[in-house]
């Protein structure tokens, strides 16, 4: 469970951080933006790294799944468009491969 919290903070840490960046280059918002995003973006890196995996090229892998379904829930909550089939299809293939990074047995 403790896996699943720190993939959560991960998200929300990579998606507000990057998102501070998208509205100063993109929205016109001020250069100050950039202070919470690079602060979100050190909070991003601490919660992915305290994954409980032996490997981090395996913690970030299965972290994908966990930053699409946020990054699509965010979509509809924060920009108001509602994901589509096709998201929704993309999202459970990259949660399967999550789990099957996260709970197959691994040899070292």
């Amino acid at each position: 469970m403790q896996t699943f919290i720190f993939f959560l903070l991960a998200a929300l840490g990579e998606i507000s951080g990057c998102y501070a960046f998208w509205a100063w280059l993109r929205l016109g918002k001020s250069i100050f933006w950039i202070i919470p995003g690079i602060l979100a973006l050190m909070s991003y890196a601490f919660a992915l790294a305290k994954v409980d995996t032996s490997n981090a090229g395996r913690a970030y892998a299965a972290y994908g799944g966990f930053y699409i379904f946020l990054s699509l829930f965010l979509l509809w909550l924060v920009e108001g468009v509602k994901p589509d089939k096709w998201d929704l299809l993309g999202v459970t293939f990259s949660l399967v491969g999550t789990i099957v990074i996260l709970f197959s047995p691994h040899r070292q």
